[in-house]
């Protein structure tokens, strides 16, 4: 400002004193800039140094000896927690640096050796063709020379939906007899749930260790209401109707020489009570 006021008092050109002002706001503006750029680049280096001394805290909690990090029950159940902590944190720190030396984050490709897709899983193919078939620089028509093939593995969450039963009775004016297509045999006769349900009830409950009232919560997203009074009804009736089953399993084990079980105890939550019971 005292320059421009000193050039203001030296009577120069008006052309010449527009010319210099506009060069002094530039100036300004450049440093406004660069002090903005400032602040930025030690904020991601504050955060930078902040993610690599959490990512070294987690890596010892990760792979520290056994006196040094947690006991075996505890790191069994934060293992999973840990990894997906450690892979966001190194994620985020690679961002970090792409931003501070001005570079887009490239995605990376995928690792060399990774396992193929099993074959018998549903392939619904999507052919991505290009928007004209004609050559963008010369008009000219295009040939097919090859394919770029690629797989995503992809999931369709639970859905419930229902069968709609309808059989036809038909009387015959002769005898007066009324015929119709006999109802198919069920699990629990007159039940709701067809064997698709009963069979992923059973799954998620015995197989995935999935409570009941996780169940329940599955169901309420989707606007099925499966109280756990009626889940634990059907669980109860398909055990009894798998029960000859388990027992010519069990005839066969016993004929065995040699039986193991692993019989390692695990933390089973408990709703009712607020906390977990040894199961």
């Amino acid at each position: 400002m005292d320059l421009l006021n000193e050039l203001t008092h030296a009577n120069l050109d008006p052309a010449v004193l527009d010319a210099v002002r506009a060069l002094l706001a530039q100036a300004d503006q450049l440093a406004n800039t660069v002090a903005v750029k400032d602040d930025v680049i030690k904020a991601a280096h504050a955060t930078i140094a902040a993610l690599k001394l959490e990512l070294a805290q987690h890596r010892r909690i990760r792979f520290a000896n056994k006196s040094e990090a947690f006991t075996a029950e505890q790191r069994d159940l934060f293992e999973e927690c840990q990894e997906i902590d450690l892979v966001a944190m190194e994620a985020e720190l690679q961002r970090q640096r792409d931003l501070l030396v001005g570079e887009k984050p490239k995605n990376k490709r995928p690792r060399a050796g990774r396992q193929p897709l099993p074959p018998q899983l549903e392939r619904i193919v999507h052919r991505h063709e290009p928007a004209c078939c004609e050559c963008g620089q010369c008009g000219h028509p295009l040939t097919l020379i090859g394919e770029d093939v690629s797989e995503q593995l992809d999931i369709e969450p639970a859905r419930f939906f229902v069968h709609h039963h309808i059989r036809p009775q038909y009387a015959c004016r002769a005898c007066d007899s009324v015929t119709a297509a006999p109802v198919a045999p069920a699990i629990i006769d007159g039940g709701m749930a067809a064997p698709g349900l009963l069979a992923w009830i059973a799954i998620s409950k015995f197989v995935d260790h999935l409570p009941l009232y996780r169940i329940n919560q599955i169901g309420e997203r989707q606007g099925v209401p499966l109280p756990i009074s009626t889940t634990s009804d059907w669980a109860g009736k398909v055990g009894v109707a798998l029960q000859p089953l388990a027992d010519r399993m069990a005839q066969l084990l016993r004929m065995r020489p040699t039986l193991h079980a692993d019989e390692t105890p695990v933390r089973q939550l408990d709703p009712g009570q607020g906390k977990t019971k040894r199961a």
